[in-house]
């Protein structure tokens, strides 16, 4: 007879440093274990996660081992489909959707369910491993060997997302099972979360003893390296079974608290199985990437010549490459611009050789006069969210460039000082020219984590560098 556990578990989400609004919610209870993070901006990515939350909440009881995933299945689709009905609602909500990674929780078995780029982690036997399956883009490239896990860190379009719940037909979660075994530390979190830290980061604050304060320094942490996205998490440790831990009321975090969900006009079934999912509505007309992330939809005629078929594929692949221009269109990035610091409108590379970029403006810093750290940055390219914030980063940029570059000079001026008998009399600078430098050097000097930044991120934040040459980051 299996051995029967508890979970003591604890619940976590904030906005961050950046966000002004959370766009991520979770739910835990002895049963279930989620983080959703919303996505869409002004489509209510809120909403989208906000919805995901609420089901599971809904859904939360006490199943056997055998019903564990197809439980999950089905919060999943019912969330889903709830997102459909939202959308066909209000068109205005089209383009939100959400990641979903959690748990059931039989008390002898967990049944995982998954999508998107939230991340579940376990930690057993000092050991930590990440149990989800990153449906991004970059991990598309790391699965095809064509970068590496450390490039994916600092690629233009980490932020790319191939699976979501967004109201579509074909979501196509990861669902697995895992046999808990006691003392077991098991983490649900946002990308806000792991993000911004090393595995090793995870695996040190994992095994601390409190669960509290595991909960307090992996947020701490998570600010600390920048903060850019909202922050949530939900931390279980498996023990031997309570009544308690057992009894202990569900939670609630994020969005799912400060969002209402509007009520839907027409009926559905909320039966508590896995539902069979309603016929997908007609996909509308987008003017983004959106349509490009998934593979077309099967047609609901059945065409009678080949000729309409290839016709049909043109157009999918016209209306295809047509999405990623526009989207490319409202997309900036920093990066090489013949040795000097340019930025740039579109998205690095070139499409079916058509290139999508075009530079819109050349500094005259040049890339050789930063601190190696940010000369490496540059020439991986630097993602910024629109033209004000690359102008912003770039006006960052030339203050280090400014200031490396006069320090150097004063080096080289120091190898080159005469002996002492052959200097020559100068006079001492006034209180005032002093001053004047100085200001002069706090200008070009950047002022990081000022609390009136744009509500943005950029690529500047601390990383940490791979070499002994530029153990620090702002080093000349």
């Amino acid at each position: 007879m299996m051995q029967a556990f508890s979970l003591d578990f604890r619940i976590h989400s904030e906005v961050g440093r950046v966000r002004k609004n959370n766009q991520d919610a979770a739910f835990a209870s002895p049963n279930l274990l989620l983080v959703a993070d919303g996505m869409g901006g002004a489509a209510a990515g809120d909403l989208a996660s906000a919805v995901a939350a609420r089901e599971a909440s809904d859904g939360d009881r006490r199943l056997g081992n055998e019903h564990l995933v197809e439980h999950m299945a089905g919060i999943m689709q019912r969330a889903n489909d709830k997102l459909s009905d939202l959308i066909e609602n209000d068109p205005e909500l089209d383009g939100m959707g959400t990641t979903f990674s959690g748990a059931a929780f039989s008390g002898t078995m967990l049944g995982i369910a998954h999508i998107g780029d939230s991340r579940g982690y376990l930690l057993r036997d000092g050991e930590l491993r990440q149990l989800t399956h990153d449906h991004s883009w970059v991990q598309s490239l790391i699965d095809e060997g064509r970068i590496t896990p450390e490039q994916a860190a600092t690629h233009p379009h980490r932020s790319l997302i191939l699976k979501v719940l967004n109201g579509s037909g074909d979501t196509e979660p990861d669902f697995f099972e895992l046999e808990p075994k006691e003392d077991d530390r098991l983490l649900f979190c946002s990308d806000g979360l792991s993000g911004l830290m090393t595995e090793a980061d995870l695996k040190r604050l994992m095994a601390l003893d409190d669960l509290d304060e595991c909960v307090s320094r992996l947020a701490a942490l998570a600010n600390e390296h920048g903060g850019h996205d909202n922050i949530s998490m939900v931390l279980a440790r498996v023990v031997p079974q309570d009544d308690a831990l057992d009894a202990a009321p569900s939670q609630l975090a994020g969005s799912a608290l400060e969002r209402t969900i509007p009520s839907i006009t027409r009926g559905e079934d909320k039966g508590q199985g896995y539902p069979e999912p309603e016929k997908p509505p007609e996909d509308p007309d987008h003017d983004s990437l959106e349509q490009a992330r998934y593979a077309p939809q099967e047609s609901k005629h059945r065409w009678p010549t080949a000729l309409a078929a290839i016709l049909a594929g043109v157009i999918v692949v016209g209306a295809a490459f047509w999405g990623v221009k526009v989207y490319s269109s409202t997309r900036y990035f920093i990066a090489d611009a013949d040795g000097q610091i340019g930025i740039y409108n579109g998205l690095p590379g070139a499409l079916l050789g058509y290139r999508m970029n075009q530079l819109i403006e050349r500094r005259n810093t040049l890339i050789s006069d930063l601190p190696v750290f940010y000369q490496r940055q540059v020439t991986n390219t630097i993602a910024v969210a629109d033209l004000q914030a690359a102008g912003e980063t770039a006006d960052v940029l030339d203050g280090y460039a400014t200031r490396c570059a006069a320090a150097r000079q004063q080096r080289r001026g120091a190898e080159a000082t005469p002996p002492p008998d052959s200097l020559p009399t100068v006079a001492l600078p006034t209180e005032t020219t002093a001053t004047t430098e100085t200001a002069a050097t706090a200008e070009a000097s950047p002022l990081p984590n000022s609390t009136e930044q744009a509500n943005y991120p950029t690529m500047l934040a601390p990383m940490t560098p791979t070499s002994t040459e530029e153990a620090n980051p702002e080093a000349c």
